[in-house]
């Protein structure tokens, strides 16, 4: 069963997704909150899976929220998912930088809600849709001029070129084929990268990758 807390300020979106979610047999809404400061207790309190975080709610937001429960050891298993207006947020970014495994925007169909929730909850990032990628490509490149992490020297020329291929989008699968290894492989180079560099998941990655200057928007266009 996948254990999801709501957290959005307004009583209607929080009810409509809960009517969504909760027909669902493998899903259970497990509490809701009206603000971040709510948000993060729940998230102590339930240990959900999934937390649907809007990213603007009164005093404590979401931005904060996400960061306070992604640097949580305590909370090491809880995923956090963006709910926005906009695609295109620079808060959103911030977000996603901040360790949410995603976003989605708040008039989603309910089967990509559903999906989303889904993906997330079995510990993926919700990073293939293109949306997400032109939203890491253009914040990404508005920052300072991109410098080489000194973290990226622990990574092998192989793992740096998986690394360089999850920047751009592609599945484990698709690595696998471009590289021709098998997909097995491809996803253990996918998760030493991930360790070696201490991140949550492919959207940290996806960031990194554009931070630090080692993929630029068009790559591989």
């Amino acid at each position: 069963m996948i254990r999801v807390v709501l957290a959005d300020d307004q009583t209607l979106v929080r009810a409509g997704f809960r009517s969504i979610l909760s027909g669902e047999d493998d899903i259970e809404v497990v509490g809701e909150a009206a603000d971040g400061e709510e948000a993060v207790a729940l998230a102590h309190e339930q240990r959900p899976d999934v937390v649907l975080m809007d990213i603007r709610m009164p005093g404590t937001d979401g931005l904060e929220a996400t960061r306070r429960i992604t640097t949580d050891p305590r909370l090491a298993t809880v995923r956090v998912v963006i709910l926005t207006t906009f695609d295109m947020d620079d808060h959103v970014y911030g977000a996603l930088r901040a360790g949410a495994s995603g976003f989605l925007v708040k008039d989603t169909e309910p089967m990509e809600l559903l999906h989303g929730v889904r993906v997330v909850a079995r510990g993926d990032a919700l990073i293939a849709p293109a949306v997400t990628r032109r939203l890491i490509s253009e914040f990404a490149n508005r920052r300072k001029q991109p410098a080489p992490s000194p973290r990226l020297n622990a990574l092998t020329e192989r793992e740096r070129e998986v690394m360089g291929l999850v920047g751009a989008g592609l599945s484990n699968d698709e690595i696998a084929a471009r590289l021709v290894l098998s997909p097995a492989t491809s996803k253990t180079h996918v998760s030493r990268i991930m360790t070696k560099l201490g991140v949550r998941d492919r959207a940290q990655l996806v960031i990194l990758a554009y931070e630090s200057g080692m993929i630029t928007p068009g790559w591989m266009t």
